[in-house]
């Protein structure tokens, strides 16, 4: 409505509740001169827009309809204290259940139960110190508020109760999340039992709340989200706080979005979702990764994939607009390399179009990529470590039989999307077309840069998972942990490092005890998970001969990084420094003595490159010596005089 048409509406409404406090206030004026015969028949009850639909929201009785009007009737008239106190004949200047029902005709003493309306939907408050019956009376403030037509917030759900973010509403549906919405809303509008749950299990949470928006609109539902998080953990608190949403509920017509993302089945908070859906008379729908179970209601749940190629090339060129011809062809790359959600690709595109615009619409196919990377990294920012990668091809010194393997990964990742889509090996079936490979050898040896050269090459980010923070003694939660990265890793199909790989991707045990069985449990989900994951990622371990034979089947690349010899050593040296670094009489072959892999090398040429700014000096021979003994010491290992000779002639 418009804003004159809603102040109107306000103005008359506010109006009628005036004539309903009027009414009220003449019966106890009767009341009061009941005793000189001055009875006044009171005016016909007007009812109100708001009061009315309170009293059939929650069954009001005619007389639980006048106690409310009595308690507001002293919000908007504080004169009406002045009245109670002349009925009660002393200082209670307040209204009472017992004034109620010496004054109103249709007078019950049922308003004193427990089960009345009034009680069980907390529309008025009592004091705790005294009896039901002469306890004094207040409207509950959202009451207040809905009465008066006035926008509130149910004060008991503050921190629990969160609007549906604007972003949401702005993004588009794909056809395979219409389809849901179409299945669920008939669904739902079809129970009887309002109360039966719908979940939505898995995808983006962005997908799985603008799914449950359109559900909301399709039946006319306004919609809010609750974290099952938030929710109390004792069942009496519980059940209070159901018993608030379900009034807020009906009064502002919503469903209830239910946010489960962090709870599984084996979690405590689990038993308390359960507790808080079977007993809800309101429409809800939970949103989660894992399906959840209740005990009494039966949930209708339904997977959410995630968007596929198709989908998100159609989502680009709406969203994107005439900002996608000059493109050439690279939306297809986006929607192969990343598998964004819709309000990541809207948010990615309107980054684009501003930038464009002034590029003066000069098309910029890297700085996209750059948007999409960006918009994929928050959530797994928060699981693993982001490493820069600026190494190049040229920076690695390996054999050419490991060259050719590294090479031989890259030609996957480059043509994985033609392969497996336009080749059509995709439809085969999911498994396998995850790329893994296992990078064996000694500290040192390459492993890692090789990983940033290929996240370098292809503008991709390059994420070291910490094995300390995800595996757990808990069962259960090493597999959730990894889930969780997994699952953040695919929107960005970022590069997955597991450093020391051989400490969770260890050999499968004989079951002798409980714990074999569940390490075993964790080692098959690993290997599910490798086989799904569409994006690269990279075992690295020093003790090749520990990892499981199960995995060794599902790897398909394995490189071995051998220890350097003599010209390979010698080429590294030479590459070492970077061109600004000042170096005079370096003999890159006596230096390729030193029997140390790469990653010492380095460290010895950073020592040395300090030693000789210290000194003022360019990098010589003499300050690798300093910084090849530091090393050494570090390493417990003696330096040979094989290894310096004619290092300082």
């Amino acid at each position: 409505m418009e804003t004159s048409v809603i102040s109107l509406w306000l103005l008359e409404n506010f109006n009628t509740l005036l004539q309903d406090v009027e009414r009220v206030r003449q019966y106890l004026e009767n009341s009061l001169e009941d005793k000189e015969n001055l009875y006044i028949d009171p005016k016909p009850f007007s009812s109100s827009y708001t009061l009315d639909v309170l009293c059939r929201l929650f069954d009001l009785s005619s007389f639980e309809r006048d106690i409310l009007v009595l308690c507001l009737a002293v919000e908007l008239d504080p004169s009406f204290g002045q009245l109670f106190a002349e009925l009660a004949g002393s200082q209670q200047n307040y209204p009472t259940f017992a004034l109620g029902l010496s004054t109103f005709p249709d007078a019950s003493w049922s308003v004193l139960s427990s089960l009345s309306p009034l009680h069980v939907w907390q529309l008025v408050e009592l004091s705790p110190t005294h009896s039901v019956s002469v306890s004094p009376l207040s409207i509950d403030r959202r009451i207040l508020c809905f009465l008066l037509g006035e926008a509130a917030v149910d004060e008991q759900l503050k921190g629990i109760l969160q609007p549906l973010p604007a972003m949401i509403d702005q993004t588009l549906l794909s056809p395979s999340q219409e389809q849901i919405v179409e299945q669920f809303a008939v669904s739902l509008s079809q129970r009887t039992q309002e109360s039966a749950p719908l979940q939505l299990a898995g995808g983006e949470l962005s997908a799985k709340y603008r799914i449950a928006l359109e559900i909301a609109r399709r039946l006319g539902y306004n919609i809010q989200i609750m974290s099952a998080k938030a929710l109390p953990s004792t069942p009496k608190e519980l059940l209070h706080t159901q018993k608030r949403w379900e009034r807020e509920a009906r009064l502002t017509h919503s469903l209830l979005l239910l946010d489960c993302e962090d709870i599984t089945a084996t979690d405590s908070a689990a038993a308390m979702v359960s507790l808080f859906v079977d007993n809800l008379q309101t429409p809800v729908i939970l949103s989660g990764r894992e399906r959840l179970q209740t005990k009494l209601a039966p949930v209708h749940c339904v997977d959410v994939p995630p968007l596929n190629t198709q989908e998100q090339k159609t989502l680009w060129l709406n969203h994107l607009g005439a900002s996608a011809h000059p493109l050439n062809g690279h939306i297809d790359q986006l929607a192969a390399q990343f598998n964004l959600s819709s309000a990541a690709i809207s948010a990615a595109s309107t980054q684009y179009k501003i930038h464009n615009q002034q590029a003066e619409n000069s098309p910029q196919p890297d700085l996209l990529w750059e948007f999409c990377r960006s918009q994929a990294r928050p959530r797994l920012d928060d699981l693993a470590q982001r490493l820069s990668s600026t190494a190049s091809w040229d920076d690695l010194v390996l054999p050419d039989q490991q060259r050719q393997i590294l090479e031989d990964i890259a030609t996957h990742l480059k043509y994985r999307a033609k392969v497996y889509q336009e080749w059509g090996f995709a439809g085969k079936g999911s498994r396998g077309l995850g790329i893994s490979a296992l990078f064996y050898g000694p500290s040192g040896t390459g492993k890692t840069m090789s990983a940033e050269v290929l996240a370098n090459h292809f503008h991709l980010d390059l994420y070291r998972i910490d094995l300390s923070a995800v595996v757990s003694k808990y069962i259960g939660e090493t597999e959730k942990n990894l889930g969780r990265i997994f699952d953040a890793a695919e929107s960005g199909g970022a590069i997955l490092l597991f450093d020391e790989a051989d400490a969770i991707f260890g050999k499968r045990t004989e079951v002798k005890d409980s714990h074999d069985r569940y390490a075993n449990v964790e080692i098959s989900y690993l290997l599910q998970r490798m086989e799904a994951y569409k994006g690269l990622a990279i075992l690295t371990s020093n003790r090749k001969e520990d990892i499981d034979t199960a995995f060794m089947r599902r790897i398909r690349f394995v490189v071995t990084f051998p220890l350097p010899d003599a010209p390979a050593r010698a080429e590294i040296w030479q590459r070492i420094f970077p061109p600004k670094t000042p170096t005079q009489g370096l003999d890159h072959r006596k230096l390729g003595q030193l029997k140390l892999p790469g990653g010492n090398i380095r460290n010895i040429a950073l020592n040395a490159a300090f030693l000789a700014a210290d000194a003022s000096e360019p990098v010589m021979m003499k300050h690798i010596l300093q910084g090849a003994q530091r090393e050494c010491l570090k390493l417990k290992r003696l330096l040979t005089d094989e290894e310096t000779r004619g290092w300082s002639s």
